[in-house]
């Protein structure tokens, strides 16, 4: 049978290079996505090598919506078909909302939700006409509640999570599932580009493996869970924020927040 292909977008690092890791183990072939070539190049050389599969590289901005577009376009071309979509890539920024830079937030936002809906438009269609597909969109914790000092960030994640739920919904009666990855304090770089370095919520904080979150996600993709929340703690947590009082979760998680 054909090696079944794979697009991982925010794969130079963290969460999405994990996810790289174990689909090319699973014999998956890849394509991988980020801004750094260097980085996608370094590692399509090492996974080539250790798995013998066929790694492409595309190295775009996502916070421009036309590399959306232009990826998919430049696949359709090339013949290659999406089997497993993993959105992953995705910024934060922490601040006050009337005090932080717009651009950053409108780039945000471009990155975690207008290009992961994109990507779920453009692959998920081919999917459907194909009969075969899945699509793993990585939100977090945060989907659960609003989160003051990292407004933008939280409502983005909500965002995913909502989406996803919905066309997996909807693409019930096909052969195309849909998992939410939601995943709490992850040992990435995410933390000191997003300025949470110094937060209660991250300051000397024991935190979960990106390897480990991934494999969660992965094991449940397979699975065709719908949302997946790695680790009981995180579990409990987004459980509750449904029924304590709104107020009472939103002055919770900004104390979290602070410095």
């Amino acid at each position: 049978m054909k090696r079944p292909t794979a697009l991982v977008t925010g794969a130079s690092s963290g969460i999405g290079y994990e996810f790289a890791r174990i689909l090319a183990q699973e014999n998956f072939n890849l394509v991988i996505v980020a801004r750094n070539e260097n980085i996608l190049n370094d590692l399509k050389g090492v996974l080539e090598s250790e798995y013998k599969i066929a790694v492409k590289v595309i190295a775009k901005d996502l916070s421009n919506i036309l590399s959306v577009y232009e990826i998919y376009e430049e696949l359709k071309k090339e013949e290659i078909a999406i089997d497993v979509l993993v959105n992953d890539a995705g910024i934060g920024k922490f601040g006050f909302f009337y005090e932080t830079d717009w651009r950053k937030e409108e780039e945000m936002i471009h990155i975690n939700v207008t290009a992961l809906t994109y990507f779920c438009k453009l692959f998920g269609k081919d999917m459907v006409a194909r009969n075969r597909g899945r699509i793993l969109n990585v939100a977090s914790t945060a989907a659960f509640q609003p989160g003051p000092l990292m407004a933008v960030y939280y409502a983005t994640k909500a965002y995913v999570l909502s989406f996803s739920a919905a066309i997996a919904n909807e693409f019930q009666g096909t052969a195309v599932t849909v998992t939410t990855l939601c995943p709490g304090l992850t040992a990435t770089r995410f933390h000191k580009s997003a300025g949470t370095e110094k937060s209660k919520l991250v300051a000397g904080k024991k935190m979960t493996s990106a390897r480990d979150v991934a494999l969660y996600g992965y094991r449940a993709m397979m699975k065709h869970k719908t949302v997946a929340v790695p680790g009981w703690k995180n579990r409990v947590l987004a459980l509750a924020s449904r029924f304590a009082p709104r107020a009472a979760v939103i002055a919770s998680v900004r104390k979290m927040l602070e410095e």
